[in-house]
């Protein structure tokens, strides 16, 4: 009858009968029955599944679609953190041309136990394993990587240095997976913030992923294209930072009917400096030396993706990514040997000419419905780095030196094979497993040059070296997780398998080291009542050398200062358990404890002969660390929002094996905050600061350091148009340290670019109607172990 209706209306719309369109509204609450902001509502010609249009819900839950031709539809409804619904099929008639559907979407299952700690700012939302901050719809635009992880509580980022409130050995992984990038300084500053949808501050890593690391991990989700239509952006950086910087980029992306893709491409010209001063005590000589490095690298950067949805169920896409970075610049070094009244000095300049290039391929396929998914994931990267370094004297020096030139190309290349399936029992219930084998080649050539009497530079035998590595790793896992009224479990086991080969030209010499372990991860939560709950969680990881540190090369900052790899590096282990209060469904207090067998460690040491320092990667004995951690939102009124806390962290490094022995521990106390306050006019500003007492960085103890930096944001032309300007490093603090162990008496001064000034100019165009958002999370830890010194 139903059928007859839509005929006699069909032929009454073509004679002008009757009117043609109707409209369809409804309402979105959560099972609280609160109304629910900026939720995705799609519509769809249910005879056709072609998409219609979309929209967004306002600030009290309501959506609605004018002027919709009549006929047979249906509703597509997802918001993040929720399980998106599909409504039934219903008609729009000449009889009935209005519609109203109202929806009440259920909490996901994965994201059980996050808290919505604010709202207007990045959104906060802490589980039993890791903390996520959303920055999707934040107000306030990020240049770069940097200043996003400024934005992750406890968090801090000095110089390209990332610690969580004291805590060393941070990874960083994109999409799950390690960074393309071979150096976090070149991340941190390169890498564009507009690609990031959300970061997750991983402080308990269960069984799907790698057991490489040691502290938490820091994944980057980048965002897909979930736009209906075309859209894209134009973007705009300049900025001041020792010297002038700017950038340019732009995105586009497309999403209709069944393809969805997306291409974006930037250049960026940066600037900053790192500049180190020691001053050494040798034999009752001074040796004050100084080391001037500005860089100026030029990166430029093509990113690519399309998916293909075959059926509703059913996805395969592909990614692809080129980046390509040269980084010339000139390090001027100064030494001045003071005895007594007597001085003299050593003046060289150290030349960089440096290119590096990452191709990274990632094809992919993706099953989902409502109980089950599974992802098969393919990565190949190529990775290039180019280097000619050259040290000369320069001026009148009273200290004779022989110029010195080295040739290093390192070339890496690692394939992994990934899976991963899941199923969903019911809402209490789901268990996953995967498995996953990556292959990793590297080729790492040092041609050392000396400069001869003849003026010309000689090829130094005993100094040039080929290492060449070639690792293999098999993994599999398992993890279940279930709800049972006030208790949840979840609980998983790893198993890897890695056989690593090295091979060292000069002199001839092959390693082999083969690791097989089990590596467990189990949390189980209780809400104790309304106001209190708790959470126990523990892990087992392995951390594994930089495939940089294992290469024996020796390599020179200047004249008196040098870097060397340690082939006979071994793995470390450490035993992770953590322990958080909860109070209102809301962070409170949390403690931490980490115990590291062989903890690979930087050692500084000193030859009082040559008065050389080197530093190298070794095995301690043993590494403790301690972390209490205190977090509150901070909220007054509707204008002023943020979180503020307080991290206490102790670390403890000890070796029997080394004369004299190691024994160095140290408490610190970190206090950080991030405030956004909404001026009038509609701009938005943003306020983060920290502040740390003295630690330890291995042998460096530091005295305290703080940061604030300050930014402004205002949008114009119904929001396509974004402005936003900033100043970074406001307070003018250096970071004074020293070392006083074994031989070495040292004090040592980093100074690095502060004050610098920004300006972020976006445009947006095209459609903003948004659909489903996919996201997949595939692994691939080898590549934060190629590691290059920028």
């Amino acid at each position: 009858m139903m059928k007859i209706g839509i005929i006699i209306v069909s032929l009454l719309l073509c004679t002008g009968m009757v009117y043609s369109q109707g409209r369809i509204s409804g309402k979105v609450l959560d099972q609280l029955e609160a109304p629910l902001r900026f939720v995705s509502v799609v519509l769809y010609n249910a005879e056709t599944d072609e998409l219609v249009t979309g929209t967004i819900s306002d600030d009290t839950g309501n959506f609605s679609f004018s002027n919709i031709s009549l006929g047979s539809y249906f509703l597509d409804v997802s918001f993040i953190g929720f399980k998106t619904q599909k409504s039934s099929l219903f008609y729009l008639t000449y009889e009935q041309s209005n519609v109203n559907l109202n929806f009440v979407l259920e909490e996901n299952i994965e994201l059980l136990n996050e808290v919505v700690i604010t709202s207007r700012r990045p959104v906060i939302q802490q589980t039993a394993e890791k903390l996520i901050i959303n920055l999707e719809q934040s107000q306030m635009i990020s240049s770069n990587l940097q200043d996003v992880l400024k934005k992750v509580p406890g968090i801090i980022v000095i110089n390209g240095n990332v610690t969580y409130g004291g805590q060393q050995g941070v990874k960083i992984l994109i999409n799950g997976k390690t960074t393309d990038y071979m150096d976090i300084s070149s991340l941190l500053r390169d890498f564009p913030a507009d690609n990031i949808a959300k970061v997750e501050l991983i402080q308990q890593p269960g069984a799907e992923f790698d057991a490489d690391g040691s502290g938490p991990l820091i994944n980057i989700i980048l965002k897909k294209n979930v736009s209906l239509g075309t859209n894209g952006s134009v973007k705009l950086n300049a900025g001041y930072d020792n010297r002038p910087e700017y950038g340019l980029s732009s995105s586009i992306a497309s999403y209709k009917n069944k393809l969805n893709w997306q291409l974006d491409a930037g250049y960026k010209k940066s600037a900053w400096r790192e500049d180190l001063f020691i001053k050494r005590n040798i034999n009752n000589q001074i040796y004050d030396q100084a080391t001037i490095e500005p860089y100026s690298p030029k990166t430029i950067r093509f990113n690519g993706g399309i998916d293909y949805y075959i059926t509703e169920q059913h996805v395969i896409g592909v990614g692809a990514r080129l980046i390509d970075t040269e980084s010339d610049r000139i390090a001027s070094n100064s030494t001045y040997i003071i005895k007594g009244d007597v001085s003299e000095n050593l003046f060289t300049d150290n030349s960089f000419e440096r290119n590096s290039k990452t191709v990274n391929l990632n094809p992919y396929y993706k099953f989902e419905d409502e109980k089950n998914q599974l992802i098969l994931d393919f990565d190949y990267v190529n990775y290039n780095n180019d280097n000619i370094n050259t040290i000369y004297k320069i001026k009148e020096s009273d200290v004779s030196y022989n110029d010195q030139r080295y040739f290093q190309d390192g070339k890496y290349k690692i394939i992994t094979y990934k899976g991963d399936y899941k199923r969903s029992v019911n809402d209490g219930f789901n268990w996953m497993f995967g498995s996953k084998y990556s292959k990793v080649s590297t080729d790492n050539d040092l041609e050392s040059f000396e400069h001869t009497a003849t003026g010309e530079f000689g090829l130094d035998p005993n100094q040039s070296n080929r290492f060449l590595i070639s690792e293999d790793i098999v993994a599999l896992y398992f993890k279940v997780f279930k709800k049972c009224k006030t208790w949840s479990f979840s609980g998983g086991l790893r198993w890897e398998h890695s056989d690593t080969k090295g091979t060292s030209s000069n002199p001839y010499e092959v390693k082999n080291r083969v690791v097989s372990k089990l590596f467990p991860s189990v949390s189980i939560d209780r809400s104790i009542n309304e106001q209190f709950g708790i959470n126990l969680s523990y892990s087992y990881r392995i951390l594994r050398p930089s495939y940089n540190s294992l290469n024996s090369f020796v390599f020179y900052y200047d004249p008196y200062t040098f870097e060397k790899g340690n082939p006979n590096l071994k793995p470390e282990f450490t035993n992770s358990f953590q322990f958080n209060l909860t109070f209102e469904r809301k962070p409170f207090f949390s403690i931490a404890y980490n115990n590291t067998n062989d903890a690979l460690f930087e050692l500084v040491s000193q030859n009082d002969l040559t008065a050389q320092t080197s530093r190298s990667i070794i095995n301690l004995s043993k590494r403790e660390n301690w972390n209490f951690r205190v977090f509150a939102p901070v909220k007054f009124g509707n204008r002023l929002d943020g979180y503020s806390g307080i991290i206490v962290n102790y670390n403890k490094y000890k070796s029997s094996v080394l004369s004299p022995k190691l024994d160095l521990d140290k408490w610190s106390l970190t206090w950080y905050s991030n405030i956004e306050y909404q001026l009038p006019w509609d701009i938005h500003s943003e306020l983060i600061g920290y502040y740390t007492t003295g630690g330890l960085q291995g042998q460096i103890e530091h005295d305290w350091l703080a940061g604030l930096s300050f930014a402004l944001g205002k949008k114009f032309m119904n929001d396509k148009f974004k402005v936003n300007l900033g100043i970074e490093e406001v307070l003018n603090r250096k970071f004074e340290g020293r070392i006083r162990y074994a031989n070495i008496n040292a004090d040592i001064q980093s100074d690095w670019s502060r004050q610098n000034v920004y300006l972020q100019l976006t445009y947006n165009f095209g459609s903003n109607f948004n659909k489903k958002k996919e996201t997949r999370s595939a692994s691939e830890e080898e590549q934060e172990r190629i590691k290059e010194n920028n």
